[in-house]
């Protein structure tokens, strides 16, 4: 488990209607500061300075898919033990323990639950060694 708080999350999602929900359940429910970016581009470019706590990443976007975007981030110095969490319709079995292999902290099936979310993220945040 982290010696510190989960208070910082970055999120990487393509869809303009998940950023949203997503903002409502990470800033307004679950009281977390939050940066939101449209790409795997974004987040390579944003994360370094932003210092997030914990990765919440889509696995499927355009270009720098999720797992890319995992690749490289993990060559950041600063990220290289952020945890991540991949967001996904993709949950089958194989899928999550090829996630997990990656490095992933864990996966989140889409669609989630808002009002859960922040709790979710705070269990798996306890969880990591």
């Amino acid at each position: 488990m982290p010696n510190e708080t989960l208070k910082r999350i970055l999120c990487v999602e393509d869809e303009a209607d998940i950023q949203a929900i997503v903002r409502i359940a990470l800033e307004a429910v679950g009281g977390f500061e939050l940066m939101v970016c449209g790409s795997g581009h974004d987040a390579l470019r944003d994360a370094p300075t932003y210092e997030p706590d914990l990765i919440l990443l889509d696995v499927m976007m355009p270009k720098l898919d999720g797992p890319a975007t995992l690749v490289e981030l993990r060559k950041q110095p600063s990220l290289k033990n952020t945890p991540i969490v991949f967001m996904t319709a993709k949950v089958q079995t194989h899928e999550v323990e090829q996630y997990r292999k990656m490095g992933a902290a864990d996966v989140i099936a889409k669609p989630f639950d808002p009002m859960t979310l922040s709790d979710t993220l705070r269990g798996i945040w306890n969880n990591v060694p």
